[in-house]
Order: structure tokens, then C-alpha cells, then sequence
């Protein structure tokens, strides 16, 4: 089975779809981000910049593999 790959036409210029999801996954993660915060997300781990970015790789990886 051959998977067919929609790009992104900005302009006349093709968008790669990992960029498309990479994109996405910024987007999703920074409306998430206040509710993180809100739930206090920082207190439940010793480093969390680390946490926030394997929260953001997670999300991309999803995309790119459901999508």
C-alpha cells in the first residue's frame, strides 16, 4: 500500500507535510500550555522545560503518524 502525501501550496511553493505537522503541534502545544500551567504541569517534574518539550515531541510524532 503506497501512502499518498498531501503537500501545503503557499504561494506556489510546496510545504513539506512534516512541516504542516510541525506547525500544528507548535499551535496545539502553545494553547495547551496555559492549561498546563493552570493545572500546575512545573510542580510534577524536576525539570520542566524537559517535560514541555517531550510533551511537544509526542504531539508532532502523533500527527505524523496518524496523519
Amino acid at each position: 500500500m503506497t501512502h499518498t502525501y498531501r503537500e501545503l501550496v503557499l504561494d506556489g511553493v510546496l510545504v513539506a507535510p512534516i512541516v504542516s505537522y510541525a506547525a500544528t503541534a507548535l499551535l496545539l502545544f502553545l494553547l495547551l500550555r496555559p492549561l498546563l500551567h493552570l493545572a500546575g504541569f512545573a510542580r510534577l517534574f524536576s525539570n520542566p522545560a524537559l517535560a514541555e518539550l517531550s510533551l511537544y515531541v509526542s504531539m508532532f510524532g502523533l500527527l505524523a503518524l496518524f496523519f
